[in-house]
């Protein structure tokens, strides 16, 4: 199959914000076999990858070259060397939700608490997407990635991707280099039900299901009904979903944060060997009277104020001045700077 290519091309369609934008080359990548070509593509000037494009927000033009991963497959590998797991493997081009669909419908538990999650499943190992509990990189087997650069390809363990909250090498400058080509993960029998979340276990009671149907799609049913009450469709409204990272702060400063709001949520984590809580950004923003608001076609969420949407016609610069507003107004109120969670692309 050729490597498609596209001059000048309009990114509205390519991004779940659905902002307009333009990039100067857009290279699609179906088919491994045309990898060099697609390097070669991306030499010259600027460059992005690009999975479903929920999680970027194109606050301007992009002046070089996209690569647009579109590549399909995913196999059983066997039992993990006699562990009580199966792993699998699957092209970074394929949709993450319709891997976790598919693992359900072979039989295979572990990925059902990540279920409805948008994107590629390169992108997921980018951005050790989580939720409920489970994060991408309690499941990960390896993967296997190509230098952009040098063309070398490579295999990573679980220490070389050097993941933590919403990060892994991928996503640092230091690492980017790297395309992620084939994702590896483990999943079956040998995963236990993740039901620590309260709002899931109630809603795992309350959805039900058949008589005799396996508990990790009864878990991948409730997960899905609780996104879906909480988070608006993107091809309905503008969005890519969570905008903000949950902030970490030491134990000390969630201490004098609640003297301040006692009802303040959190929850204890240990990062870099200390303890630490993680706080929830939403429960911030909706602290500062951001829920709800509606700037042109540039707003929050009205039932979730942890998601900034687009209600038509908003720019990507638009959408990215709200996001500096809220960021600005919850460091004055509470001292905790907010981060992104898309890439912000362009704009000065």
């Amino acid at each position: 199959m050729s490597l498609r290519l596209l001059e000048n091309a309009p990114l509205a369609g390519l991004n779940t914000f659905g902002v307009a934008a333009r990039a100067r080359r857009l290279v699609m990548l179906e088919d491994e076999r045309d990898l060099p070509q697609a390097l070669a593509a991306l030499a010259d000037g600027p460059r992005l990858v690009l999975g479903a494009g929920s999680n970027v927000l194109f606050a301007g033009d992009f002046d070089g070259t996209i690569l647009l991963m579109r590549t399909r497959g995913r196999q059983v590998l066997g039992d993990g060397h006699g562990a009580p797991f199966n792993r699998i493997a699957v092209a970074a081009g394929e949709s993450w939700d319709e891997t976790v669909t598919w693992t359900l419908e072979e039989g295979l538990a572990g990925l059902e608490n990540l279920a409805m999650i948008p994107g590629t499943c390169g992108a997921a190992a980018i951005q050790n997407i989580g939720a409920y509990g489970v994060e991408l990189c309690d499941r990960f087997d390896s993967l296997r990635a190509v230098d952009m650069d040098s063309g070398e390809a490579r295999e990573f363990g679980l220490a070389d991707c050097r993941f933590d909250y919403r990060d892994s090498l991928f996503k640092q400058a230091g690492g980017r280099h790297w395309l992620i080509l084939t994702l590896r993960l483990r999943v079956g029998a040998g995963q236990r039900p993740v039901l620590q979340y309260g709002e899931l276990a109630s809603a795992l009671t309350a959805e039900g299901g058949p008589p005799g149907e396996p508990v990790a799609a009864r878990i991948a049913a409730a997960v899905r009904a609780i996104r879906s009450r909480k988070l608006p469709d993107p091809t309905v409204l503008g969005n890519a979903g969570s905008f903000f990272k949950n902030p970490v702060v030491s134990a000390e400063a969630a201490r004098e944060l609640r003297v301040r709001e006692p009802g303040m949520p959190g929850h204890p984590v240990t990062a870099a060997g200390e303890d630490r809580v993680k706080l929830s950004a939403g429960w911030l923003i909706e602290r500062c009277g951001w829920k709800g608001f509606r700037q042109g076609d540039a707003g929050v969420h009205q039932a979730h104020a942890l998601v900034l949407v687009n209600h038509g016609q908003a720019s990507g610069r638009e959408i990215a001045a709200l996001a500096e507003r809220i960021r600005q107004s919850v460091h004055e109120r509470y001292g905790v700077w907010l981060e992104a969670e898309p890439s912000i692309i362009g704009g000065s």
